[in-house]
């Protein structure tokens, strides 16, 4: 199965299969209907193949965690089982432990930028968190001349999780413009790799730039920010390249590791093709603006030199926004054990993608998903729940926890 293939295998083409992506759509009542979930009928799909028999979707039970929030951007989870999340604008961190009580971990976080889509953007927490209390952030960052960037930054708790500290920016000078396509996702892949998505901050041209860390995946060190020595350009002479994993993405707004395979990223697209990818080592993702950024050009350009890696999912026209992603798993999720959750702003949303062997199988969109406004963030939490998080900016967002019923 090509999601268990080694990370290096050769790039290849996948156009025909892009165009079925996108040529293909499903009809209401070609996939299974419960009251809690319907098939998507608004995004292009392939037909479940006779490998892929249709059963019932779980009926949902959905929770709100904590509320009152304002854009809530990503949330993870200490081995223990302490969440802990970020708001965008207002800056703040906060920590919701077995009690069920929300307390602020950061009440804003020092020399923060913000602009547009640019902020407190992505959480991940170490592994080793009972023992180094260390987490991570993505944001915006102001600097003492009034510039400013994106930067990624670890942070180490007391001992009580009752305050944080950061203790080490560990990638700076990501470029930053208006705040437009800030990225900003973190997600750990394997041993002390940490990974992260960043946008191409509307700048012509740095997507495929590889002295550039906008529109890339970067692999990183997660204790030194230096780049991973099994990374495809390691070789280089150029540190920020050295970072790369892949290039050639247009915002990168989610990263989710597959269980047993790779990761896989989630891109918001132009007027078209928002994409789900599974990335490989050292891919290029086919995304170049035109002169002025000008964005009419394809989302996968296979005009561009060199070999352009197609999306596993798209869109198509128009948009969906999708965000955050998280694997399911567990046998308590049915047949959705070992689904893609994708979270949607535009949308209001969340659609499961079956994938088997490199090929999109399905796509449902649980309409007992779709009442509570724009979703930001997926993250599985202890039991294998699946948490989201609401970024309607209302002052009244939200940490939903999602659970299968019996």
């Amino acid at each position: 199965m090509s999601h268990h293939t080694h990370h290096t295998r050769p790039l290849r083409r996948h156009g025909r299969r892009a165009a079925a992506l996108t040529a293909l759509t499903i009809a209401i009542g070609a996939l299974p209907v419960s009251a809690d979930a319907v098939p998507d009928a608004d995004a292009p799909q392939q037909v479940p193949s006779p490998q892929a028999p249709l059963r019932r979707a779980p009926s949902l039970q959905v929770r709100t965690v904590v509320s009152g929030l304002d854009n809530v951007w990503d949330v993870a989870f200490t081995p223990k089982g302490r969440m802990l999340f970020t708001e965008r604008d207002v800056g703040r961190i906060s920590t919701r432990g077995s009690d069920g009580v929300r307390r602020t971990l950061v009440s804003r976080v020092p020399n923060l930028w913000v602009s547009g889509e640019t902020g407190l953007m992505g959480i991940t927490v170490d592994p080793g968190f009972s023992s180094n209390h260390r987490f991570y952030t993505c944001h915006g960052f102001t600097g003492p001349g009034g510039g400013h960037d994106v930067r990624v930054v670890a942070w180490r708790t007391n001992d009580t999780a009752t305050s944080a500290q950061v203790v080490k920016t560990l990638v700076r000078g990501i470029d930053t413009t208006s705040g437009r396509h800030g990225g900003c996702r973190l997600r750990l892949g394997g041993k002390r790799a940490l990974f992260i998505g960043t946008g191409d901050a509307a700048i012509t041209g740095s997507a495929r730039d590889t002295s550039s860390l906008n529109g890339k995946v970067l692999r990183v060190d997660r204790n030194t920010g230096k780049a991973v020595p099994t990374n495809p350009f390691f070789n280089s002479s150029n540190a920020n390249t050295r970072r790369l994993w892949t290039f050639g993405h247009r915002n990168v707004q989610g990263l989710a590791l597959r269980p047993g395979g790779n990761m896989w990223s989630v891109e918001h697209g132009t007027y078209r093709d928002d994409e789900v990818n599974l990335l490989r080592a050292g891919g290029d993702y086919g995304w170049q603006a035109g002169p002025g950024y000008d964005e009419s050009p394809p989302m996968t350009n296979h005009a561009l030199p060199g070999r352009q890696i197609d999306a596993e999912w798209s869109s198509g026209n128009p948009t969906l926004a999708p965000s955050g992603a998280a694997w399911l798993k567990g046998p308590q999720w049915g047949s959705w054990n070992g689904a893609l959750a994708v979270a949607f702003l535009k949308d209001q949303s969340v659609r499961i993608m079956h994938f088997s062997s490199g090929q999109l199988q399905s796509v449902v969109r649980p309409s007992a998903l779709t009442a509570f406004g724009r979703l930001r963030a997926a993250q599985l939490g202890p039991g294998n729940v699946l948490y989201l998080t609401t970024d309607n900016g209302d002052g009244n967002d939200r940490v939903l926890a999602v659970t299968p019923t019996p």
